[in-house]
């Protein structure tokens, strides 16, 4: 018995002994796969993106990290036995000597970043449109990047790849005016998400100085790229990335307010619409009123009427009501503002160009990882310049990545009497041999229109005609005005996916737009 014993303490022995090695080998392994390594005197490991969050246990500078996730500022790493998050401004790459003086920056948003050059490798993080990583290296339609300490991979597809030869200039001294844009001395910046970070450069690796809330305006200073600079107090100035907020004018509100003279009341349209103290959605409620009620117009702020009720007054969004005018008002204004319209040109004409999507509404997401809101503001905005080129006064719902309803967008056509109204929008099914292009219309008064435009996409691009159709959109539906809606190719089909994303595709595709509304009214005087 005590012989067997002795046999089991020997074998156990041995299983350990070679045990040991094995696991400090996993280690070593784990060792050489790390990808950064600490740059603070001591660096908290906490079980969570943020500084809220229980310590896992303290690293001290030199501690090589390998990064697995990431959240905004915070990079998900396994450091020895332990996994958890640290804040990515204690942390540097140790690739940082490989990469290579360029930079790629992001095109779309929500940009995967992979651990391996393929589709179906692990998401270590994401991209934003207009974001930008280091370059290390390319290897066929892949670039390898580092973003903040997060190496991986990103489709060249979706970046453009630029040289940096005023990095070390830039690091050294905070230049903010080069490739600026000037403003009118009159814009203001109103954010459009609940806090977003304002920053000492226009560079997400810069200093956070502050944050702001939604509903909040600021005087903008200067544009560089997708970056703005605001009067962020009454010392201090700092940066925010533009796709979250909208620009006004100090001057259009005025010239917006003095026209709605002409307008002398709204309909409620929605049972209990909310009547507010201010122009924002963020303002406290007055009172709730069922459709039916009728108010009378006083003035106008970005997208409220001031209307009056009983002794005081209060804001009404524009897109929860319908306006009344004085017919006569509303026809001398046009005809004032009309300039006689010559064959070949869109003078006097006014059209609304409707961006698909935006803000928390994506869309529909393709196969490559391609967000619908993204391409179809950029086809909008293209659409728009050769409109106006034309002599067109074009009026688009949305001019950056926010979320506008879509009985807003019908509003916004009837408002200005519009002459068209044109929803840009990229389809996808379930089935991802499904291709082509479609247009639809709703009502007999679309379809004319409808079908001029297809004609001129259809001399213009490549993919199968799936031709002109009736569909029951709310846009359509509920247009008063002369509206089509179309569909440039499906997302959910890979090769189509490739086409239609790129920047010529879109030229194409918008000059056959512009060329169908050319014909349709040159033909309709």
């Amino acid at each position: 018995m005590r012989t067997k014993l002795l046999h089991i303490i020997i074998i156990f022995v041995l299983v350990l002994t070679i045990a040991i090695p094995s696991m400090n080998n996993v280690q070593s392994a784990l060792a050489d796969t790390s990808d950064l390594k600490v740059t603070g005197t001591i660096l908290h490991l906490r079980e969570g993106p943020g500084l809220s969050y229980p310590i896992i246990t303290t690293l001290e500078e030199g501690d090589p990290l390998t990064s697995i996730g990431r959240e905004g500022d915070w990079i998900q790493v396994k450091a020895g036995n332990y996994e958890g998050w640290v804040a990515s401004w204690l942390t540097a790459s140790t690739n940082a000597k490989q990469t290579i003086d360029q930079t790629v920056i992001s095109q779309v948003d929500r940009l995967n970043i992979r651990t391996e050059p393929d589709i179906s490798a692990a998401v270590l993080g994401q991209l934003s449109t207009g974001e930008q990583a280091n370059l290390i290296e390319k290897n066929g339609e892949w670039a390898k990047v580092d973003w903040n300490g997060l190496v991986g991979w990103v489709s060249t597809d979706y970046v453009t790849i630029n040289d940096l030869p005023e990095k070390q200039a830039e690091e050294d001294e905070p230049k903010v005016e080069v490739s600026t844009k000037k403003v009118n001395k009159d814009t203001t910046f109103t954010v459009l998400v609940d806090t977003l970070n304002v920053r000492k450069k226009p560079d997400l690796n810069a200093k956070k100085i502050g944050t702001v809330s939604k509903g909040q305006s600021f005087k903008v200073l200067v544009q560089e790229h997708n970056w703005v600079q605001i009067q962020y107090s009454d010392k201090t100035t700092g940066w925010v990335y533009s796709f979250y907020g909208t620009f006004s004018n100090v001057e259009k509100k005025t010239s917006q307010a003095a026209s709605s003279s002409e307008l002398e009341s709204v309909t409620i349209i929605y049972n209990g619409t909310n009547l507010r103290t201010d122009a924002t959605t963020a303002a406290d409620v007055v009172e709730r009123v069922d459709a039916g009620e009728t108010y009378p117009i006083v003035g106008a702020k970005d997208d409220f009427y001031e209307i009056q009720v009983g002794d005081k007054t209060a804001f009404v969004a524009n897109w929860v009501v319908t306006t009344s005018s004085s017919n006569k008002a509303a026809t001398s204004t046009k005809k004032e503002n009309s300039k006689p319209r010559k064959e070949g040109t869109l003078n006097g004409l006014t059209i609304v160009v409707d961006a698909g999507h935006g803000g928390n509404d994506h869309g529909t997401t393709g196969q490559r990882g391609t967000d619908e809101k993204d391409i179809t503001l950029k086809t909008a905005s293209l659409l728009a310049s050769k409109l106006s080129a034309a002599g067109a006064n074009v009026v688009m719902t949305r001019e950056s990545d926010e979320y506008v309803a879509l009985r807003k967008r019908v509003s916004i056509a009837h408002q200005y009497e519009a002459d068209a109204f044109i929803s840009l929008h990229y389809d996808a099914t379930e089935d991802s041999s499904i291709n082509g292009f479609t247009t639809y219309y709703m009502n007999s008064n679309q379809k004319d229109l409808a079908e001029a435009i297809h004609d001129g996409l259809t001399s213009k691009i490549d993919l199968k005609d799936r031709g002109t159709q009736q569909g029951n959109y709310l846009v359509l539906r509920e247009n008063r005005q002369k509206a089509v809606l179309i569909e440039l190719g499906y997302l959910s089909n890979a090769s189509e996916e490739r086409n239609v994303t790129t920047a010529k595709f879109r030229e194409q595709a918008t000059l056959g737009i512009y060329q169908g509304i050319l014909n349709y009214f040159d033909e309709n005087q």
